[in-house]
């Protein structure tokens, strides 16, 4: 469960757990049940690798957690990441825009400034969420190779989201957990017995899944598909106060870990 999910549009998806607020009688069984929040200052989302390639005929390639896609600087839309399409135009010399869409419908527009020294790439993504309000998210990457301008391999340096979503957990029924994130209207209703199930909303891919079972009595697993395709793998773990949850994982086939830190609200 990666929050971001694509960084190409940078923060087009925050994928979620739903519940209730305070603990109910199935929270001993489920100690993760509850809302959390994100805290930035303790999470480290890792040095995610990116890398923007210049190729033959004027195309462009973009690739991160080993996905990749083409494109050309023209503000034509071409088929990206996860079944959503992106298209680039530049503003300057140092400056590009993007607007990623899913079904024709605009769900992010991201500016990607590159620093004077040619060493700071910043990307800021600004869109609306389905269920009210907007986001304006920054990620900045450090070149880590080639150049000059925006191609070459770009490392995490930092990330600023504006207003991180409530993520909630919950039982349902005797074997299962109720996903969802009223921001992004995204839902999944899932059973703890590692098959897949739907996450559907109105920013979310079509063909994306969870599948989730316990691996303990503190933590689960959760492995993000796409059309059956391994995209995350992620270790969920309640601390022993019950105060905070910590998300470990990565990309399926990536060997770069993130780790995020909720604290129980």
């Amino acid at each position: 469960m990666k929050y971001l999910l694509l960084l190409a549009s940078v923060a087009t998806l925050i994928l979620a757990l739903t519940g209730c607020k305070q603990p109910a009688p199935q929270a001993v069984d489920l100690p993760y049940a509850g809302k959390w929040k994100i805290n930035l200052e303790q999470s480290d989302f890792g040095e995610t690798t990116v890398t923007i390639a210049q190729m033959g005929s004027g195309q462009m390639q973009y690739t991160a957690d080993g996905m990749s896609y083409t494109f050309r600087l023209d503000g034509k839309d071409y088929p990206a990441l996860l079944g959503q399409t992106a298209a680039w135009k530049r503003i300057d010399k140092t400056t590009w825009e993007t607007s990623t869409k899913l079904d024709g419908k605009v769900i992010s527009t991201t500016t990607s400034a590159l620093s004077a020294d040619g060493a700071t790439l910043t990307m800021e993504a600004k869109g609306p969420k389905p269920g009210g309000g907007s986001f304006d998210d920054t990620i900045a990457f450090q070149r880590a190779s080639g150049g000059p301008g925006l191609p070459g391999t770009w490392k995490t340096k930092n990330v600023k989201i504006s207003a991180p979503p409530i993520i909630e957990m919950a039982a349902s029924g005797q074997d299962g957990l109720t996903l969802k994130i009223a921001d992004f209207q995204a839902a999944c209703d899932a059973k703890l017995d590692g098959k897949d199930y739907p996450f559907t909303g109105p920013t979310i891919p079509p063909g994306m899944t969870f599948a989730i079972q316990k691996t303990g009595p503190l933590s689960i697993e959760m492995t993000q598909k796409q059309d059956g395709k391994a995209l995350y793998q992620d270790t969920l773990t309640v601390s022993a106060d019950g105060k905070t949850l910590t998300d470990t994982g990565s990309a399926v086939g990536v060997s770069e870990k993130y780790t995020v830190v909720y604290d129980r609200q």
